[in-house]
């Protein structure tokens, strides 16, 4: 009998400072980054939330920082032991300056995983250089991603796989000083977050056109109809990463995404949760995405956001209920599939 495959995503917010400079928690009652939460609080509330994904792979976002004097392997690897996780192995790939790396987090057995940076005639190696004409001035600009994508080939259960985690540009407006320079900002960022999304898209078709398995995960900062700015550019990243220009038998899949672009109004899926002091509430969005290749869909996998208040299952437990909203604003998404 095949037996079931669990990918999860997963940002944590804030992961970084859990750790000290030798990977060890700080399970103390000073506060972390998440608001009024302790480090302990935070830290307890992600292995509850580890614990009860019990995913074979957990793509994480924000992960702790690599650098001179710390190690994103050995602190998820520290967690992962602390906390019980039958995830005990972790792979990374480009370091980046944010203090927010991209690693994976598997079953070794059940998973292999390693880094595997390939570049096409189309698209260079994540940590490379992309030239793409991003402002239609005929001038190709270059283009860098500040946190590159993770590209790792695995096998699960002796079935390969290629997996690409994403930390997407954010499209946030920061150190704007007045009203039009906050809409400079804007585009740019649009047009830099665009940009990744179509290297990313270029990686994913050569892929496809070499029959591979692909699954592309992680935090795209976007999704359809999220800012005013989609309709000056006509089309959201997520749709650029999906495919959908290409024939359909070259499509991801993913049903959330499916689900924003074509009901625009009612209900709508969300993973992730956010406090606007201006107007003093939270708000929601869909950030966080599993895409599938065709060949993979046709597996019927199922696809589920943890959200604490909208996901029955973690509705009806208060102490998964509580850890979900202490951990992170992002809540996980997994995929479960029979290969």
């Amino acid at each position: 009998m095949a037996r079931r495959l669990r990918i999860a995503t997963y940002n944590v917010e804030w992961f970084n400072g859990l750790f000290d400079d030798r990977g060890r928690l700080l399970a103390d009652n000073e506060l972390s980054g998440r608001y009024e939460i302790t480090r302990r609080n935070q830290i307890e509330s992600l292995g509850i939330v580890f614990s009860a994904l019990d995913a074979d792979a957990v793509m994480v976002i924000e992960a702790p920082n690599q650098g001179r004097r710390r190690s994103t392997v050995k602190a998820l690897e520290t967690f992962a032991r602390t906390s019980g996780l039958r995830t005990s192995r972790a792979v990374m790939g480009f370091p980046n300056e944010t203090d927010q790396e991209i690693a994976l987090l598997f079953d070794p057995e059940r998973i292999e995983a390693r880094h595997d940076p390939q570049s096409s005639s189309k698209a260079p190696r994540f940590d490379e250089v992309f030239r793409i004409d991003v402002d239609v001035d005929a001038t190709p600009e270059a283009i860098r991603f500040s946190k590159p994508p993770l590209e790792l080939a695995v096998r699960a259960d002796g079935h390969p796989l290629r997996l690409i985690g994403v930390h997407a540009k954010s499209k946030a407006v920061r150190g704007a000083r007045n009203g039009a320079e906050e809409v400079r900002i804007a585009i740019q960022n649009r047009r830099q977050q665009l940009a990744e999304c179509v290297w990313i898209r270029r990686r994913v078709s050569a892929l496809l056109a070499r029959h591979q398995s692909v699954m592309v995960m992680g935090d795209f900062n976007d999704g359809p109809g999220l800012d005013e700015y989609e309709k000056l550019f006509g089309r959201s990243g997520i749709e650029i990463v999906l495919g959908l220009e290409d024939p359909p038998d070259r499509w991801l899949h993913e049903p959330h995404a499916r689900m924003a672009l074509t009901q625009r109004v009612g209900i709508q899926p969300s993973s992730a949760r956010f406090w606007l002091a201006t107007e003093q509430q939270y708000f929601e969005a869909l950030l966080d995405f599993i895409m599938v290749s065709p060949d993979l869909a046709a597996k019927a996998p199922r696809w589920r956001i943890w959200h604490p208040l909208n996901d029955p299952n973690c509705f009806k437990v208060p102490e998964l209920q509580e850890a979900l909203l202490a951990a992170s604003d992002h809540f996980p998404v997994t995929l479960d599939i029979e290969m």
